[in-house]
């Protein structure tokens, strides 16, 4: 492969146009196929009609009104949870029926009414329908472990893992809107919902006021967001009473699965413990509908930043196309694309693995065809609780003393001076 040299330079004007010309032809080739899909590949808001339709129907055979439909706690109240009232909503093969039966005596499942909206208007075998509907494939894993990620062995105290130096997170709850079919922290999942202990979180809260080195805390579960309002009113005070802790986050799916958790008064006890990062996690765009950029909405307005950390899913979103369609998705409702996590090696959830060629395809597909904020990083999570690790296309081929060799995203080799 040949190195380019450095741009030509003492060209005049008319060969400057018609090399700009040539090069703008060239770029818009490099589109082409994203383009002929993407009008393909369906957002929420492409479906609005179909999504309240399908709210119509489920309120009808809830007997309830829109009213009630805003309402979190009626939301939480009225999970599916039962393949018979699922059927009415979706229709079920009897094989899907005996699958989501045999399925829920080992592992738990349940789809808020919002949710299962989505999944009215997806089609069996689809995005949302794998993200929230029992499969066969969750019995036939063999594999996996139930905590990948050792956080059994980062627990230096109650209702903490920590495997950083400067950061930790606080569990405080196993309770979610939707049970998702991947999820990482399903042996946390038992038959009662359970939010931590008032006690366990104050012996959380004192292991970060006695380690200075924690600027950083994650709360999260389980679903922080439904921590009712007090709560997490009282222990994010808390943590703003410690002088060395600098930012908090809240992990949340309810965003994507609820979003009528966002409310002005769970705005309002956000707005008044800046700053706040929210990281949320949306894997397709059909997941980006109206009612979700009204909530995102409201927490920009109360002073929240948001990011999204997509989970690569087998089935879901492998695909270059719809993970940057995702990506600009989300930056229209102003959340970040900040990761996209490998699906981690959690028993039950084997069947969404993707290689991690996948993975890298999708990033040699993002950066350069799409602008920087549409590029997150891709993270494989390192067994054993040992963190985070960014893994990226080869972009550096060559280095010396003298120079280094990169790649570009059009796969052409540079020769640049490693010192001034």
């Amino acid at each position: 492969m040949a190195i380019y040299p450095m741009p030509p330079v003492g060209f005049d004007p008319e060969d400057k146009r018609r090399i700009s010309l040539e090069r703008a032809r060239e770029l818009k080739e490099r589109i082409r196929d994203y383009l002929q899909v993407k009008d393909k590949i369906f957002t929420g808001f492409d479906l609005a009609e179909q999504l309240e339709a399908a709210r119509e129907k489920i309120l009808a055979i809830f007997n309830a009104g829109k009213e009630q439909w805003e309402d979190w706690h009626w939301q939480m109240a009225h999970r599916i949870t039962r393949v018979d009232l699922l059927g009415r909503i979706v229709d079920l093969t009897p094989e899907e029926r005996q699958d989501i039966v045999e399925v829920g005596k080992r592992f738990r499942w349940a789809i808020s009414p919002y949710y299962a909206s989505l999944l009215a208007v997806d089609r069996p075998g689809g995005p949302i329908w794998l993200q929230s509907v029992p499969q066969r494939a969750e019995l036939s894993d063999s594999g996996g472990s139930e905590d990948p990620m050792a956080e059994a062995f980062t627990n230096p105290a109650p209702g903490i893992t920590r495997r950083y130096p400067d950061r930790l997170i606080i569990n405080v709850t196993n309770q979610c809107a939707m049970y998702c079919r991947h999820c990482q922290r399903r042996r946390n999942i038992g038959e009662i919902d359970r939010h931590q202990p008032r006690e366990v979180l104050r012996a959380a809260l004192e292991y970060i006021r006695s380690n200075p080195e924690i600027r950083d805390v994650l709360i999260t579960g389980g679903d922080a967001l439904l921590l009712s309002d007090r709560c997490l009113d009282w222990l994010l005070g808390e943590l703003d009473s410690i002088p060395h802790v600098e930012i908090k986050r809240i992990g949340t799916r309810a965003i994507v699965t609820m979003p009528q958790r966002i409310t002005p008064a769970l705005c309002a006890v956000l707005e008044k413990h800046p700053p706040i990062y929210i990281n949320t996690q949306f894997n397709h765009p059909l997941e980006v509908t109206p009612a979700v950029a009204a909530a995102c909405d409201r927490l920009i307005k109360a002073g929240v930043v948001l990011g999204n950390q997509a989970v690569l899913l087998k089935g879901v979103n492998n695909n270059p196309h719809v993970m940057k369609k995702l990506n600009h998705s989300l930056l229209r409702i102003r959340v970040r694309p900040y990761y996209i996590f490998h699906a981690k090696e959690v028993k039950g959830t084997r069947h969404f693995i993707t290689s991690v060629d996948e993975g890298i395809e999708i990033m040699e597909k993002l950066r350069g065809y799409t602008s920087g904020l549409a590029v997150p990083t891709y993270i494989i999570n390192a067994p054993g609780g040992l963190g985070k690790t960014p893994v990226l296309p080869k972009y550096l081929v060559f280095r010396d003393e003298k120079q280094v060799v990169f790649r570009t995203w059009e796969k052409r080799l540079i020769s640049y001076p490693n010192r001034p």
